[in-house]
This record gives structure tokens, C-alpha cells and sequence, in this order.
């Protein structure tokens, strides 16, 4: 039962929204025409609603008790930590390099041999996957531009090496410079005490200062490799020192980066160590431009083929490890969500990081192709020469396309066509709305299809890259060519490929001029750059360790006056960050203090997604342990027709007898009770009839069937808003629910 609070006098509630992907202007996140900030640093921002002369108003008052309780409305936004400026737009030529990030937070719960191993296995992959793309910008430009392309001209001849080595250590400096940055924390929170629950693992790792110098020095190391004759053997006797120099610079790094483990506290690979590291590549690649001998007559480099080949071969190998280590961790934690119904356990048995590194490995090695046919086709000489592979490469690439054009006429047939039956809630939502009630059906069974499925989707793209990739790997070897009903393929992926480079170069050169576009791009980073740098440095910085502290701040400087409730309600991506900053609330509060916090989370993907992609991080358990805590003041306002959002504390819904029933945290739930705005109220579930009822006089209203939209213009706003600050909502006001059926 949720914990109910008798209404003094001077109570007020604080009620600060949190916003979800792709940022929001203040004026909508916090419902006004006008706002106006109010705290915050300029990155992480407090709005507030304005009056006419920019002065922070009161928000609209909530109905309890009988009467009229004040309400401040406060907004928290952190789009501008994803979006905006060259910089933040650069971000998205990072993403392979974040999916291989989040693959280590998705990592099932582990001991510490098997969680050991995995965590140096997917760092590792990373490591590798800088060093493939360094290497394949190498082929680009010390290959494919310096030593064919410059050949013709003899003034340039002499200095063609330092030419081509150039572009590779200004790309590699840009990356680690802006990857270094970080964002400013003013006033921090101490560390969770107790490990179960949400988010409680999600910290700063000590260890990426050092993967950042590992990474820039591998892939220099790979550069000046190539330019000394490749992995088997130095060009010429003059490179000898240079080829020995990179092939130790390589092996220590993969050293260094195998001995890093989880964050500590001690930090053993001292900055003089770094330093020194630094200094070492440097003089390394310095050398391996004055001294690396270029071919006369625009022929090939000797080493960009076996260079490029090994170090793929080395990320393949690194990969199918991590996903062989995965399946016996996957199976010995299964027994922590063996009780749960399918629909909660996580995607793929715990085992769904191994088939989001492939994909971060193929995209990465599909980027730098891509570039570098691109390039080739620029140049316009068709007696320019890329590595052999490339050819097999574009196959794979090829295939793709045409079966991602195939799967998606067929998904797109299969949303398209009415399956399924009619979901349980629509009728007891839309009560004499047979016409509601028919668009609410179809939008229902299409969002309920997009959420079972969305896993499938990287599933399927793994496994068909993977095949793909080894019968690519296999001709190869073999040698053999591709049968006339083949031939079109590689047209196919070359396209596929310079299509998909080009196009995200110039997405982030139009982010750089569009705010909005801007916004749009910061949809990957949103998603991505949730997470910490663990396994691979050269990401995004992390929001969230910024966002958390800072509303977790907030809401204590709220509750320093003892009338004062604090409701975090969380939008989308924005609920994460909510509920996980309610945790780390209620974890630093004393017990009588818990009290005056409550949590509202809307279009959450928190029961459907989170738990069963980061079954380690924020686990099902963890959710329970929050409900309990929180005594009924989480409140789950969703839709059904919301493909993103959907229940959070409830489960294995049924209708019986007119009433809907289901499971939440507790076990089985009373009947759902009808709120006084059409809604069902089933547990901490708040479920809204979409199209909504109405329209309300005094109230903002939307037509149509919203789905993921607008969840603050339902008048079950409030009511949510009001039972999670512990006000008695038994009764409400007659202005909200004077509708018509």
C-alpha cells in the first residue's frame, strides 16, 4: 500500500522533471510559455516557468486532501552534454567505439574469474578496434593518397612519407583530445552504500586516463608497423629499429590493457609512466616518416595487406573468445532470473554484449572501408589500389544491404498487416469509444510488437554480419570468386558503404549548423553516452555522472525545508536518471527523511529494456529493492500504444470479470482501480487511455493517439504526481474528471 502523509499547512511539493533523448527546449520541459533558469552551471541547467518579466512563477497547485496544495515545477536539463557544436556532433563518427563500450555494461552479473577474464577480453576488443580504424585511415592516407597518388607528382615525391603519416597523428591527437573531455561535477555524491540498486556500479574508472594513452599508442604503433613493411618483417634495414620499436609499443599496450581491471583505487600505471609512453610513440612515429621507404611508380605499400588482415584477424578472434567466456557466465548467473516470467528475464540469456561487440567490430571495420573506397572513387584513378580484402569486404557489405532491404519490406509488411488479438486494456480504457478504442487497438498491438522484438533486431544483424563475415574470410583464403549471380554484390556494398560514411560525415557537418539536427544526432549519444568509460576511452563523456550527483544535490537542497516534497519525475532516457538519482536519495537520507521523496517515471523503458540489456547494472532486483523502499511513491505513468515506454511495476496483466489484475514487486495486485481521469491504476502503473479523454475546460489538451508524446498534457499528471508525493488523492477535484464519454 502506498504510504499516505497528512498535508500541513506550509507542505509544498518540488517537482523536478528530467527530459528523455534527442534534449527539449525549457519552455516544454517544464509546460510554459516562458522560462528562465534558475541553478545549474550552463551544461547541466534548473528551469523554472517564467511571468512576464522573466521572474520564476509557481506552478500549478495539486488537488488532495480537499484542497489545494502548492506545486513548483523545475526542470533539469542535460541535452546541451549530448548535442551542439562540432564537437558534441563529432561524437557520432565515435559509435562503434560506444557500442563496444556498452557491451561491457551489459555483462551479466559474474564472479570474479569469469567477470575478470570478460572485462580484459572486451577491453582488448576495443584496443583492437582503435588499431583496425587507425590502421585502415593509414592505408587511406599514407597508401592510397601519399604513396600512389602524390607519385605523380616528383616535387612531393621525397616527402611523401611524412605527407600520408601527418593526417594519422592529427586524427589520432583529435580523438584523444576529444575524447578527454569530461564534464564538471560542483557538487558530487558520495558513492551508494549498498550495491543492490540501480545503477549503484555506475562510477568513473580510475583506469581511462591509461586506456587513453594505450589506445593512442597502439594505434600509432599500427601506422608506423605499416609504414616499416607490415607484421612479418621491416621493408628495408634502415626500419629495422622502427619495426622493432612498433611491435613493442603494440605488445605493451595489449599488456597493459589485459591487466586493467574494474575501477579501484589505486592507479598502478603511474602518469610518468603514461608520459614516458607518450613520448616513446612519438619519437617512434617521428621516425617511421623519416624513414620509412615509399614505393616508386604509385605501387602498393608491401605492409598495408598483411597489416590490415592481422589486425582484423586478431579482433575476429578476440570477439568469438568473449562470446565462448560469455555463454558460461550467461549460464551460472541465469539462476538469478530463472523465477521471473519470460518477458523480464534478460535478452539473449545475458549473453546479448557478445553479439553488440561484433556489430561494434563490423561497423568499425565497414566505416574505415568505406572511407577508404570512398577516397578511391574521389581521386578518380582507377590504378589506385586498396587491400584485396576490401573487395570481400564490400561482398559482405553487400549482402547486408540486401537482406537489411529484404527484412525490412517483411517488418514492415508483418506492422502494417492487423495481428494478434485485441490487448486486454482497451476496452476497459475506452469505454464507449468504439472508435478510440479501434486506433488505440492498432497502435497497442504495434508498439507491444516493438518492444518483444527490438532485441531481435541486433540478434539478426549480428548473426547475419557473422556468416556473412566468415564465408567473406573463407573465399578469401580459398580464393575463390564469386559466382555470376554474385557479381552485383560488391557494386552493392561499395555503395552501401561510401553511402554510410558520407552520410554520417555530413550528418555531423549539418549538426554543426542545425540545433535541431543536432538534437536529432544526439539520439546515438544519448543512448550511448549513459555509460561510463570502461572499456573503451575514446567515447562520449558520460552524462550520467554528472546528471545523477547534480539532481541528487537538487532534491537535498529542496528537502531542506522539513515542508517540502521532492517528486523526480523522469521522461524516457530522463527516468533512468531519475530513478537512479531516487536511489542514491533515499540511500543518503535518514529513514524519517525517505518520506518526502517520491519518483514518477513516464514512456519508461525501464522494465521492457534496461533490466534485460544490463542485467548487472540495473537489475530487476534492484528495482524491487526501490519499490520497496520508495512504500508506493513510485508512480509509472505509461501508454500502451507507447512503443518506447510501457509498465515498470506491474506485470502479466489479465482482464476478469471487467477488472484488470496483475503482478507487481510485491506479488499479486488488487484490481485495478479506476482513476477519476479514465486511467487504470493497477499497482505503481498508472496506464492512460491514448487517444485521451476530453477535452478537459481549464486544462491543455492533444488529440489523436500520442503514443510516446506529451504524457504531462494527460490530467493524470497530477494525480501520479500527487500519490508520489504521499498527498491522499482518494478524491479529486470535479474539473478533472467532468469528461463526456
Amino acid at each position: 500500500m502506498a504510504s499516505v502523509l497528512i498535508a500541513g499547512p506550509d507542505t509544498r511539493v518540488i517537482e523536478l522533471r528530467v527530459h528523455g533523448v534527442m534534449g527539449t527546449t525549457p519552455e516544454s520541459l517544464v509546460d510554459a510559455v516562458v522560462a528562465v533558469d534558475v541553478a545549474g552551471d550552463g551544461v547541466g541547467r534548473i528551469v523554472r516557468p517564467a511571468d512576464r518579466l522573466r521572474r520564476p512563477a509557481p506552478g500549478p497547485v495539486l488537488h488532495a486532501g480537499g484542497r489545494p496544495v502548492p506545486r513548483t515545477v523545475e526542470g533539469y536539463l542535460w541535452s546541451a552534454m549530448t548535442s551542439g557544436g562540432f564537437a558534441k556532433a563529432a561524437w557520432a563518427l565515435l559509435l562503434p567505439f560506444s557500442l563496444a563500450n556498452m557491451a561491457h555494461w551489459m555483462l551479466p552479473p559474474t564472479g570474479r574469474v569469469l567477470g575478470g577474464t570478460l572485462r580484459s577480453l572486451v577491453r582488448l576488443a576495443a584496443l583492437v578496434l582503435t588499431m583496425l580504424l587507425v590502421t585502415q585511415l593509414t592505408v587511406v592516407s599514407l597508401d592510397l593518397v601519399a604513396g600512389q597518388w602524390l607519385d605523380q607528382f616528383s616535387q612531393l615525391r621525397p616527402w611523401r612519407a611524412p605527407i600520408g603519416l601527418a593526417p594519422v597523428l592529427i586524427v589520432v591527437a583529435l580523438l584523444h583530445k576529444l575524447s578527454a573531455i569530461d564534464w564538471k561535477v560542483h557538487t558530487p555524491s558520495p558513492a551508494p552504500q549498498r550495491d543492490l540498486l540501480p545503477g549503484a556500479r555506475i562510477a568513473a574508472d580510475p583506469d581511462a586516463p591509461a586506456l587513453h594513452v594505450l589506445h593512442a599508442t597502439a594505434g600509432l604503433a599500427c601506422a608506423a608497423l605499416l609504414a616499416a613493411g607490415g607484421p612479418f618483417g621491416a621493408s628495408s634495414d634502415r626500419v629495422f629499429v622502427v619495426w622493432i620499436a612498433a611491435w613493442a609499443l603494440i605488445l605493451l599496450s595489449v599488456l597493459i590493457t589485459l591487466a586493467l581491471d574494474a575501477p579501484t583505487e589505486g592507479r598502478w600505471f603511474k602518469p610518468w609512466a603514461r608520459r614516458l609512453l607518450v613520448v616513446a610513440t612519438l619519437l617512434e612515429f617521428v621516425a617511421a616518416g623519416a624513414l620509412a621507404p615509399m614505393p616508386s611508380h604509385g605501387q602498393h605499400l608491401p605492409g598495408t595487406d598483411p597489416t590490415v588482415q592481422s589486425i582484423a584477424g586478431v579482433l575476429g578472434v578476440t570477439v568469438v573468445a568473449f562470446a565462448l567466456v560469455l555463454i558460461p557466465a550467461a549460464v551460472l548467473a541465469r539462476g538469478g532470473w530463472s523465477q521471473l516470467p519470460p518477458s523480464l528475464r534478460p535478452w539473449a540469456g545475458g549473453w546479448m554484449a557478445a553479439p553488440m561487440l561484433v556489430i561494434a567490430s563490423l561497423l568499425g571495420g565497414g566505416f574505415g572501408a568505406g572511407v577508404g573506397i570512398t577516397v578511391q572513387k574521389a581521386l578518380g584513378d582507377d590504378s589506385l589500389q586498396l587491400p584485396p580484402g576490401y573487395r570481400y569486404v564490400t561482398t559482405l557489405w553487400g549482402v547486408a544491404a540486401v537482406l537489411a532491404v529484404v527484412v525490412g519490406l517483411v517488418g514492415a509488411l508483418v506492422l502494417v498487416l492487423p495481428r494478434g488479438t485485441k490487448p486486454i486494456e482497451i476496452d476497459l480504457l475506452h469505454p464507449g469509444k468504439p472508435e478510440d478504442a479501434k486506433h488505440a487497438a492498432q497502435a497497442w498491438r504495434l508498439a507491444r510488437l516493438e518492444r518483444k522484438h527490438a532485441h531481435h533486431v541486433f540478434l539478426v544483424a549480428a548473426a547475419v554480419l557473422s556468416a556473412g563475415t566468415v564465408a567473406s574470410v573463407l573465399m578469401q583464403i580459398r580464393g575463390v570468386e564469386l559466382p555470376w549471380w554474385g557479381q552485383p554484390l560488391p557494386g552493392i556494398g561499395i555503395t552501401a558503404l561510401g553511402a554510410f560514411a558520407i552520410g554520417l560525415l555530413r550528418l555531423v557537418y549539418v549538426a554543426t549548423k542545425s540545433p535541431d539536427t543536432a538534437r536529432q544526432l544526439g539520439l546515438l549519444n544519448d543512448i550511448a553516452g549513459f555509460w561510463p568509460r570502461e572499456a573503451h576511452p575514446l567515447v562520449p563523456p558520460c552524462y550520467a555522472l554528472k546528471a545523477i550527483p547534480e539532481l541528487v544535490a537538487r532534491a537535498q537542497e529542496h528537502l531542506a525545508d522539513p515542508g517540502t516534497r521532492v517528486v523526480l519525475a523522469g521522461y524516457s532516457q530522463g527516468s533512468l536518471l531519475a530513478t537512479i538519482a531516487a536511489a542514491r536519495l533515499l540511500d543518503s537520507l535518514p529513514a524519517h527523511e525517505r518520506e518526502r521523496v517520491g519518483l514518477v517515471t513516464a514512456g519508461s523503458p525501464l522494465q521492457w529494456a534496461y533490466p534485460r540489456a544490463f542485467p548487472a547494472v540495473v537489475s530487476h532486483d534492484s528495482l524491487a529493492e526501490l519499490a520497496k523502499a520508495m512504500n508506493g511513491r513510485w508512480r509509472a505513468v505509461c501508454r500502451g500504444t507507447d512503443a518506447i515506454g510501457g509498465g515498470v511495476t506491474t506485470w502479466e496483466r489479465l482482464a476478469f470479470d471487467g477488472q484488470l489484475l496483475g503482478v507487481g514487486f510485491e506479488g499479486a495486485l488488487p484490481a485495478a482501480e479506476r482513476s477519476p481521469n479514465g486511467a487504470l491504476v493497477l499497482g505503481g502503473d498508472h496506464w492512460l487511455p491514448d487517444p485521451q479523454r476530453g477535452p478537459i475546460a481549464g486544462r491543455r489538451w492533444r488529440p489523436g493517439v500520442l503514443r510516446h508524446r506529451d504524457y504531462t498534457s494527460d490530467p493524470e499528471w497530477d494525480h501520479a504526481i500527487a500519490a508520489a508525493a504521499g498527498l491522499d488523492v482518494a478524491e479529486a477535484p470535479l474539473t478533472l474528471w467532468n469528461f463526456k464519454h
